[in-house]
């Protein structure tokens, strides 16, 4: 069930994915982020599907593969958390500055997540790049802000993760899980208090 599909969104560097790995370590089912795997990928093919390369082919190829993401999450029962949906690609036009293809808003209209989107703050202290994230702090701030746009105009609530240590942040999502795992979107659910909504 999508209202059981839960994102976490966010710019570069702010923890989605060590936060990803905790949970599934944890036993909750995990989708990991498209990008980086498209990536890696591109680069041991000499592709150009790449944020430093052809963006609009990058993005087509991150479309298609959270597409498939979100049909294969039907396989497992309960929650499961997403590195990333697809309304990230919403916020990725907009931080190119081009216009949001028809058909990607169609996208992010179909495919459903649960109305509560975690997304996490940019955070200068933990912030690096690597072989895969040559973004500078200043993009990964820009990012921050386009995804906060992109689930907005989709009708999705966004709540920022605290900035705390990463077993923290495990304890209160498994929290805010149950709460998913035994009601409804439509269903009053308990408030976490380390839970901060985005302006």
């Amino acid at each position: 069930m999508s209202s059981q599909y839960i994102v976490i969104t966010g710019g570069p560097g702010a923890g989605k994915t060590t936060l990803i790995d905790s949970l599934r370590r944890a036993g909750h089912a995990c989708v990991d982020e498209a990008g980086r795997q498209i990536i890696q990928d591109q680069l041991s093919i000499g592709g150009h599907a790449l944020h430093g390369g052809d963006t609009r082919l990058f993005a087509e190829v991150m479309l298609s593969w959270e597409i498939r993401s979100y049909r294969q999450a039907s396989q497992h029962s309960g929650a499961v958390f997403f590195d990333r949906g697809i309304p990230d690609l919403v916020g990725y036009y907009l931080l190119l500055g081009q216009p949001v293809p028809a058909h990607v808003t169609a996208a992010a209209q179909l495919f459903r997540y649960h109305p509560r989107v975690f997304i996490a703050p940019p955070w200068p202290q933990i912030y690096t790049t690597d072989s895969e994230r040559h973004q500078d702090f200043a993009e990964a701030v820009r990012t921050h802000d386009a995804m906060v746009a992109a689930y907005t105009q989709h009708g999705y609530e966004l709540s920022t993760l605290p900035r705390s240590d990463v077993a923290s942040c495990v304890q209160f999502i498994q929290r805010h899980t149950a709460a998913i795992d035994h009601g409804s979107p439509g269903t009053p659910r308990p408030s976490c208090p380390e839970l901060r909504d985005v302006p």
